[in-house]
């Protein structure tokens, strides 16, 4: 009995044990929030990019109405837990010594007075 009772603990302690340390799924994303008047302008991060809530015009030939949706266009920006924030990506490269010198006056192309 000691010895079954012995073997009920490990197999509980090797369960809790992998509960702590195996990883856990991540949670199922939510679905980004109706995009209505209400909500227009907006900012929401869905899927990487930072949307804004905008109104889009339909026309005949999409075969769309008008309505509010979210843009996610390429030319938004990213968003997210995986971006390096502003602080961490090191300093920014300093300007050559030939950009930051004033140029005499009367200098023209190759430094010759005009």
């Amino acid at each position: 009995m000691l010895r079954a009772m012995g073997k009920a603990r490990m197999l509980l302690a090797m369960v809790v044990l992998a509960g702590i340390l195996l990883p856990r799924a991540p949670a199922a994303e939510s679905p980004p929030p109706a995009c209505t008047a209400a909500r227009e302008g907006v900012a929401q991060c869905i899927a990487g990019k930072l949307c804004i809530c905008r109104f889009l015009r339909g026309g005949s030939l999409t075969g769309r109405p008008d309505r509010f949706n979210w843009d996610c266009g390429v030319l938004r920006p990213a968003c997210g837990p995986g971006l390096v924030p502003p602080a961490l990506q090191g300093p920014a490269m300093p300007l050559p010594d030939m950009l930051l010198a004033p140029a005499p006056w009367g200098a023209g192309p190759g430094g010759k007075g005009r």
